[in-house]
């Protein structure tokens, strides 16, 4: 027994020994950064992150700090999945970099020439601009992002329409302004060459030979993983607020990839290596170089006086580029609601760092980027926690000090010039979506479909638009975005307009009659076959909802509007509306933006 003992002790120190010798050692570059990293948690009363850092081919330091789930007190690894949002378009724009060097696309042909379907605001834009001028962000398209965030989509074929009626407010290639229309176009692109979907695309393409098998691409999946953080925000500036998922499946080759650090270490260093990892090309690397190459002037990237080392601000293909302290640096960050994210590396030092993090437009990817950037680089110690405090107070001062020296155009005394029911409908954008006004006891409510806003009244016609919680009650401070009703010739409200692009004239609604319900035997009477042009378009009921089919298209659900029009569900800017007489349907016409178009009945 004692031999027994003896012998067991030894294999125990052998393997003890042997475990030291193979042990990697820490980076010396690293030293104490725990310490600094978990102090960001409290310098910005966030719940959690998580932080790789690579080097060449090999992760060098990866750790999870704070919580995934805050009240449950569930701690964040370096395999927590987090939203990585607009992280993801270097994966978009990296599917049609693969799809060039195979011969079936040229960055630099007409958009319109790879995607049909896809219409700008005029036909000089149709012409004109090309792939890469998508992915670099010089299409002479403001944001309008307010289309796919207020206004959210499952379909991307209908968020695709909004793109015609989306005003430019530039020349093409004459700025750089960032729209993530763009990036869903060019998921869509690749879409329509490859013939698999923008999801089978990214996970056959680069999650599978990166070994990326927990990423995915839907909170729908990221739900079900048991390492998936939640996501928070700061309410009042203080405590910390748990905040829902947001999907955008619809936009999601602009955004919707939910990874970890452990994974999204394996992205950077394929970049970092030309393209290649664990020996084999994932990238080519004649896309590599373009894309971190400038493609487009951001702006002047004139150093300041407090940063000398930090200057130059260039856009290549869905990467930021700068002047990091005297380092070349490619970078994108990403933020939908309750996450934050920074995806970085230095080619010419062969440095990456990922921090993804479960708060809202948090600062903290850039601090711990910087905080890591400077030790690996040996750089001289900065205290970046504390200059984004500085500045982020001072954002704040200057605030205060505008809307105090704001001089109100407020007409005291007026009143609306109808009563509240009279605003209430639908409005309806083509490059945006619907918005229903309706009222509730003393107060005007607008609606899309994902949030819900109170009208206060300012003056006339016009209402400040505040938002309001179930636990904070409504918004009643002063100031915001205004919406303005207007009447038609009839008396009626006609429209309603509401800047949601600053560079624009505010967008305009148009009223819209509400969906109006009608029986299974009501319906029964549109059922029937239709010729079109030599084809056989079929309308028939599921249930009680009327579905229309023409040949070589998916079949559309209806929407009744009422004086036998029905509205296409999935599509914006597409009805149908028979026609009757002696209450018998004798044709049907399809109104689209390109026409009506006449089908007879059989």
């Amino acid at each position: 027994m004692k031999k027994l003992v003896s012998l067991s002790l030894l294999l125990l120190f052998s393997v003890f020994a042997f475990a030291q010798k193979n042990k990697i050692q820490p980076d010396k570059r690293l030293a104490g950064l725990d310490t600094a990293l978990e102090k960001l948690l409290k310098d910005w009363k966030a719940a959690g992150f998580a932080v790789a850092v690579v080097e060449k081919n090999k992760v060098i330091y990866s750790r999870g700090f704070g919580y995934r789930d805050y009240a449950a007190k569930k701690p964040v690894t370096p395999n927590t999945l987090f939203a990585i949002g607009s992280c993801t378009k270097a994966f978009t724009a990296s599917l049609l970099g693969m799809l060039e060097k195979d011969g079936k696309l040229s960055l630099d042909k007409k958009a319109t020439g790879y995607l049909p379907a896809l219409h700008f605001f005029n036909a000089g834009m149709d012409e004109k601009i090309t792939v890469r001028d998508m992915m670099s962000h010089r299409t002479g398209l403001p944001r309008h992002d307010y289309s796919w965030y207020l206004f959210p989509a499952a379909s991307r074929d209908s968020l695709l329409q909004r793109i015609q009626y989306q005003e430019p407010n530039t020349g093409i290639r004459e700025a750089w302004q960032y729209n993530n229309f763009m990036f869903l176009t060019q998921g869509m692109i690749a879409e329509k060459i490859s013939g698999k979907s923008w999801e089978e695309n990214i996970k056959e393409k680069i999650f599978t030979p990166l070994g990326m098998s927990r990423s995915n691409l839907s909170t729908n999946d990221m739900e079900k993983d048991e390492d998936a953080s939640l996501g928070y925000g700061l309410k009042k500036d203080s405590s910390i607020k748990k905040l829902s998922y947001f999907n955008i499946d619809g936009m999601g080759p602009a955004g919707s990839i939910n990874s970890s650090v452990t994974e999204m270490a394996n992205w950077v260093m394929t970049w970092i290596n030309n393209g290649q990892f664990n020996g084999k090309e994932v990238l080519p690397g004649s896309y590599i170089r373009e894309a971190i190459s400038a493609q487009m002037a951001m702006g002047g990237g004139i150093p300041e006086k407090e940063s000398p080392d930090i200057y130059f601000s260039n856009y290549g293909l869905a990467w930021f580029l700068s002047s990091y302290r005297g380092h070349y640096r490619v970078e994108h960050g990403g933020n939908i609601d309750g996450f934050s994210a920074s995806t970085s590396f230095f080619p010419s030092d062969s440095i990456g760092i990922i921090v993804l993090t479960n708060q809202n437009a948090s600062a903290i990817p850039s601090a711990a980027r910087n905080l890591i950037a400077d030790r690996m680089l040996k750089l001289p110690y900065r205290n970046w926690s504390s200059e984004l405090k500085l500045a982020v107070a001072k954002a704040t001062l200057q605030a205060k000090e505008a809307e105090k020296n704001k001089t109100s155009n407020r007409v005291p005394g007026t009143q609306p010039s109808h009563t509240l029911t009279g605003y209430e409908g639908i409005f309806n954008n083509p490059g945006y979506g619907d918005i229903e006004i309706y009222s509730k006891k003393d107060s005007l409510f607008a609606r899309t479909n994902k949030d819900s806003m109170w009208l206060r009244h300012y003056h006339y016609d016009v209402f400040e638009v505040k938002g309001f919680d179930k636990e904070e009650g409504l918004d009643t401070s002063s100031g915001g975005t205004v919406l303005n009703f207007r009447t038609g010739d009839d008396g009626k409200i006609g429209s309603l307009g509401i800047t949601m692009e600053p560079s624009l004239k505010p967008i305009e609604f148009v009223y819209k009659p509400k969906p109006k319900a009608l029986s299974k035997e009501e319906l029964q009477k549109y059922v029937g076959e239709y010729e079109l042009g030599g084809m056989t378009t079929k309308v028939y009921l599921k249930g009680e909802t009327l579905f229309v089919f023409v040949p070589g298209q998916p079949e559309y659900e209806t929407i009744a509007l009422g004086n036998d029009t029905f509205k296409l569900k999935a599509l914006e800017g597409f009805s149908v509306r028979f026609d009757v007489a002696n209450d018998k349907v004798t044709g049907i016409n399809f109104i689209q933006p390109n026409g009506t178009f006449k089908a007879k009945r059989k």
